[in-house]
């Protein structure tokens, strides 16, 4: 049915399925910046909402990390009205605007090109067919990232019963499964990072376009794989997330490497032990360097039957450079590092050596930037004892207050 209603304190439009009712969303984590842009382009008398991820995380109960606006105004119109910002892309122009370490995107409303369009030279580029809030709510991938949220009426719009799907918990594409996932590879791994994400269960449809779809990753580009493979390893439990990929057939096209190591149950439990067990040491989950490094470090016992690992040797080993380039689309600098913090876990075997140092020189060792992170690789990778690793906590915490004659060298071991 369509209307409107107030459930909650919460006015709600669109299509409304009866006998559900809208969650709590939390009114006081929108951020003021992102707030004030909706009320500035409103007051230019400018149709303009939160949107996506934002309002989904609002009603199911998680502090939002970015705010996307969507609005009827131009990107032209929007760079007038908001000071700061810039227009940016080609295929799909929006704007940006950064405020200090922040930064918000606002994107005019679209709609899916029809025949006529693409048949018209004069036809704008790329992504950039303007149409109604409606039309743009109809394009979006998942029902529960299309919903629209003015914070300054307490509204929400609801066209795809994206909050009904929020209240069963349920992952649902908007259309066709099959033919949005082929029609964008990257939402096969985006849908299986927001079930576990969010604790949310596909639908019947979803399941099935999953298991048919899987294949086309690999013509996806691998810089947009990398990001979520990132966002899967600042999961809470990543590792489910990957075995589930595993079991739905996608991490065979999705990380090859990987899916050969589950097929064998005892490498795949020796990943498992190692995995777990950084896992639950911490990960700085905005640090890509540790997040891959922890993941690799079980990878490679995994593949050396829980050895002593080598830095050298993997780094001449074609296939493990391979799975960190080609696969996972790690950067020169971040498979350097894993490397490096490899290397650096004999150094810390080495007690005797660091006794022999002075002052200076056992500073400049404890100032090493891979220091923590090898330390944790060789406490949890069983090179290193408790009380070798309670030593160097200790020797850490007995300097840090001494200043450093000479700067860290990362080439001191």
């Amino acid at each position: 049915m369509t209307g409107s209603v107030s459930q909650n304190g919460v006015q709600v439009s669109g299509v409304q399925v009866p006998g559900v009712q809208v969650p709590g969303l939390h009114r006081d984590w929108i951020d003021s910046t992102a707030f004030r842009i909706v009320q500035t382009l409103q007051t230019s008398g400018h149709e303009t909402y939160l949107v996506g991820g934002c309002v989904r995380d609002l009603l199911v109960g998680i502090h939002p990390k970015d705010f996307d606006i969507a609005t009827n105004a131009m990107p032209d119109q929007v760079r007038k009205k908001i000071p700061y910002s810039f227009i940016i892309g080609r295929r799909f122009r929006l704007v940006l605007v950064k405020r200090g370490l922040s930064q918000f995107e606002i994107a005019t409303f679209r709609r899916s090109p029809g025949p006529e369009d693409l048949e018209n030279d004069l036809s704008p580029m790329g992504d950039n067919f303007y149409g109604t809030v409606e039309e743009d709510a109809r394009r979006r991938d998942f029902t529960i990232n299309a919903i629209f949220y003015d914070p300054i009426k307490n509204q929400i719009l609801d066209f795809c019963n994206g909050v009904a799907d929020i209240q069963s918990r349920t992952l649902r594409m908007i259309g066709s499964a099959k033919a949005r996932l082929l029609e964008d590879p990257i939402r096969i791994l985006r849908a299986v990072r927001l079930s576990h994400k969010l604790g949310f269960q596909f639908d019947e449809e979803m399941r099935e376009g999953l298991l048919q779809t899987s294949y086309s990753l690999k013509e996806s580009a691998l810089p947009r794989r990398r990001e979520e493979y990132l966002k899967i390893l600042k999961l809470d439990d990543p590792l489910r997330t990957f075995y589930e990929m595993y079991d739905l057939g996608v991490l065979e096209h999705a990380l090859p490497s990987l899916h050969a190591l589950f097929q064998d149950s005892k490498k795949a439990e020796v990943f498992t032990v190692y995995f777990r067990q950084l896992q639950d040491l911490g990960r700085a989950k905005m640090d890509p360097i540790e997040l891959f490094t922890f993941f690799l470090f079980a990878y490679a016992k995994a593949l050396s039957s829980e050895e002593d690992l080598n830095s050298e040797k993997l780094g001449e080993d074609q296939r493990f450079n391979s799975f960190m380039k080609d696969e996972l689309g790690m950067f020169k600098q971040e498979s350097a590092d894993f490397l490096n913090a490899l290397g650096f876990i004999p150094a810390l075997t080495r007690f005797e050596s660091y006794a022999k140092r002075g002052a200076r020189r056992k500073q400049a060792f404890l100032n090493n930037e891979y220091f923590y992170i090898s330390l944790k690789l060789g406490h949890r990778g069983r090179e290193l004892s408790t009380p070798n690793y309670l030593f160097w906590m200790s020797e850490k915490e007995r300097t840090s207050h001494v200043p450093a004659e000479q700067g860290p060298d990362k080439k001191t071991q």
